[in-house]
């Protein structure tokens, strides 16, 4: 293994990461509030938005991401009808496959940490006079944020980890541009390279959640 062997492949890898990157930084924007709000549909006292919310998560959660992801990528187009409007760029696709999966996921995330808030929060709100709204945004969302944020930062590498997905929906990421060099070259030294490429984008969301947790003096 050369030097100029691993320039010559490192430039391609490179380019494959910012793909996986940046469909990280898109799925975990959106996917982290719309968790939040499917949260509260869940809790919601209208009884069928509370069913709705638990259906949806239940399907996204019982079926794997990698099947969410064909169907959207080449189900939605086979549909009678509405399948000719409904033939998305593979990365579009790909985006809206994560962010549906994972809101799921993040819901049942912030639902565990507003069930770990004692019922006494509540009653010492309404003692000092608070109100439903200033209850919640005061008191308990900041808990429930500190109680959740170690889920959310496994759940945030979890995340970067399900990106090699993107291979079976034929979007170059990182992994295709392994798998490529791989085929090309017969040596795996490009797995190796993009196993340091995923440690090092790992390394950097974990030390980032921890500097979260320190802020927040989370214990």
């Amino acid at each position: 293994m050369s030097v100029d062997y691993l320039i010559s492949i490192l430039g391609p890898m490179l380019e494959g990461a910012q793909m996986t990157v940046l469909l990280f930084l898109i799925a975990i924007v959106v996917s982290i509030p719309l968790g939040f709000l499917l949260t509260l549909a869940v809790n919601s006292s209208i009884k069928p938005i509370s069913l709705l919310a638990l259906i949806y998560i239940y399907v996204m959660r019982g079926t794997p991401l990698l099947l969410q992801l064909l169907f959207i990528c080449f189900g939605l187009p086979m549909l009678p009808v509405v399948g000719e409007y409904l033939v998305l760029d593979r990365f579009v696709a790909a985006c809206l496959g994560f962010i549906l999966n994972y809101t799921a996921y993040f819901a049942e995330i912030f639902r565990g940490g507003l069930l770990a808030i004692d019922k006494g929060q509540y009653e010492a709100s309404q003692v000092l006079g608070l109100n439903k709204w200033q209850t919640l945004s005061r008191i308990i969302l900041p808990q429930m944020f500190r109680i959740a944020l170690p889920s959310v930062a496994n759940e945030s590498v979890t995340l970067v980890k399900d990106t090699a997905l993107l291979y079976a929906v034929a979007v170059p990421e990182l992994l295709h541009f392994a798998q490529t060099a791989v085929n090309r070259d017969f040596t795996i030294v490009p797995f190796f390279v993009a196993g340091i490429i995923y440690l090092i984008i790992t390394l950097v969301l974990t030390m980032f959640f921890k500097w979260l947790e320190k802020r927040f003096k989370f214990e």
